[in-house]
């Protein structure tokens, strides 16, 4: 497996090895060994989410039970961006993008304490996530995606972005109570 590091400290794109021949395609998606390389802890419950074309999720994170994840694309294609927002960091605000597709197969892993965002630009995609622990809902918080001070440049495509209540609603970084926020760590 080709493994990326990208100017987030901790956040990896990987890329496996696709077998394939005109009757289709082999992939190994997961190995422990691979990513304990890399610092990753043990995935403890996987999620995957079908959306269609335009709908974007995110930038969302949790301070209870701050959850790891190794994300992929098995059906379609979308960007997807992680983003520190550990008070302290070096690299605070910044954030990270890329495509994830069902043709390379490459998954980014975006460690604890970033948040997360995906935009779908397929007609349908999609989207597996294996996390390092269990969602906690009641610690689950949102930053507004298009948030001007992060400046995500979101690809263009030919229909509106289709936001939950919760997303269109959240917050800038700026107008979050720095306690409400992870803390980064040396």
């Amino acid at each position: 497996m080709k493994v990326e590091s990208t100017p987030l400290p901790g956040v990896f794109v990987f890329e496996p090895v696709v077998r394939g021949d005109d009757r289709g395609f082999f992939i190994e998606t997961f190995r422990a060994s691979t990513y304990a390389q890399y610092g990753i802890p043990e995935m403890v419950q996987h999620n995957q989410s079908r959306s269609a074309k335009g709908v974007l999720r995110g930038v969302h994170f949790q301070l209870v039970q701050p959850q790891g994840k190794l994300v992929r694309v098995a059906r379609g294609e979308v960007f997807d961006v992680a983003v520190d927002i550990r008070v302290g960091s070096p690299t605070f605000g910044a954030w990270f993008g890329l495509v994830l597709d069902d043709r390379a197969h490459r998954q980014m892993y975006i460690p604890p304490n970033f948040g997360h965002a995906f935009a779908v630009l397929s007609e349908v995609a999609d989207f597996h996530y294996l996390c390092t622990d269990y969602y906690h809902p009641g610690s689950e918080s949102t930053i507004a995606p298009f948030d001007p001070e992060i400046a995500i440049l979101w690809p263009e495509i030919d229909t509106p972005w289709q936001l939950s209540d919760k997303d269109t609603e959240a917050p800038a970084l700026s107008a979050i109570d720095p306690a409400r926020l992870p803390k980064y760590k040396a």
